[in-house]
């Protein structure tokens, strides 16, 4: 058993803040998918007049992120059963959100749940934050603001399904390949193995438990309680996919400085909304560069996610506060880091 040492570890961490090791295997297929997943839908409907159905079907191209690593094949089996779960997810944020209690209630169900099914089924990255995140888009872009929803829930579901079939497409176009095709290919149990819950997995589990209360409340009681979405799955993103406490130390860290760093960069690109075929080349630009770094440096991955997702969401509510949203992101994720932090104590000596 490796002893938690905290001295080394804060070195370690920072030290990663500036690195960026080779990767696990190769990543331009990857992102070049995950980037055509939002580029298209989004594009062909603001080409066309429809801005702002084309922002709400680019939430789909989350499917895109999922069995990234896996054979086409063995995605064409699991990605049915994600976007099924994330479209569940954004509908029962849409239904919940009139009653910012429920809709409360709902993100710690979410969040509880999701994380128990993806790592009971070994689901792998990214993990069980877009679940709550969808929700949590959900939930505001379909908010009620003077009685009258912003987006009414059907069209904006309908649209969000629409953006999650063209994604799970564009997964599967590797297939047309010869050598794709001759790949081994797992069933679905050995693909998505399990149920089963090892004490790593209960302890990240309780972990996300804990993030999901603890930053509710404190979004409900001191903050606003449509903000607990996004300080609920920073956390959960931190607690992410290992059971041993420096790594969510490190986590922490990196999610720290890189939304810091990405609500200056979302500050900078801001007025491009103006444009909205500027947008049409920087959201798949975005996606693209978020997926060529994540499993390098996470930091700079959120330089790229954090204004990738307030331009969706500040586009679609029709937000105009530019500082004001970028220094919420802030302090919603600093709030929801330091509680997964504080959790990595659930794993005791590592």
């Amino acid at each position: 058993m490796v002893e938690f040492n905290p001295s080394t570890g804060v070195v370690r961490a920072v030290r990663s803040l500036v690195q960026l090791p080779p990767g696990p295997g190769p990543r331009l297929a990857i992102a070049m998918r995950a980037a055509v997943s939002i580029a298209v839908p989004f594009g062909v409907l603001t080409l066309l007049g429809y801005e702002s159905i084309g922002l709400q079907a680019a939430s789909g191209a989350f499917v895109a992120l999922f069995a990234a690593s896996a054979a086409a094949a063995e995605r064409a089996k699991v990605l049915p059963l994600v976007g099924a779960a994330l479209l569940a997810c954004a509908a029962l944020g849409a239904i919940l959100t009139p009653s910012p209690w429920l809709l409360t209630a709902g993100l710690i169900v979410v969040a509880v749940v999701t994380a128990a099914l993806a790592f009971a089924f070994r689901l792998g990255p990214p993990g069980p934050v877009f679940f709550v995140l969808v929700y949590g888009l959900a939930g505001n872009i379909t908010g009620v603001v003077g009685g009258e929803r912003i987006t009414q829930p059907v069209p904006f579901l309908a649209a969000l399904a629409g953006g999650m079939l063209f994604s799970y497409l564009v997964a599967l176009t590797p297939l047309v390949r010869r050598t794709e095709r001759a790949r081994p290919v797992r069933p679905l149990r050995e693909v998505l193995p399990g149920p089963w819950l090892g004490p790593g997995e209960r302890q990240l589990v309780l972990r996300i438990a804990l993030v999901a209360v603890l930053g509710a409340a404190i979004s409900v009681l001191f903050i606003d309680p449509h903000r607990a979405y996004w300080t609920v799955s920073a956390g959960v993103a931190v607690v992410g996919l290992s059971a041993v406490r420096l790594h969510s130390f490190g986590r922490g860290l990196h999610r720290t400085v890189g939304t810091i760093l990405g609500a200056a960069v979302y500050l900078a690109v801001a007025p491009l909304a103006q444009f909205p075929l500027a947008l049409v080349v920087l959201f798949p630009l975005l996606q693209f560069l978020i997926e060529i770094v994540v499993v390098r440096n996470y930091a700079l991955a959120l330089v790229f996610i954090t204004p990738l997702v307030l331009l969706i969401t500040g586009a679609a509510t029709g937000s105009i506060d530019l500082f004001g949203t970028a220094w919420e992101r802030v302090l919603d994720t600093l709030i929801g880091s330091a509680i997964a932090m504080v959790t990595g104590l659930v794993h005791r000596g590592k």
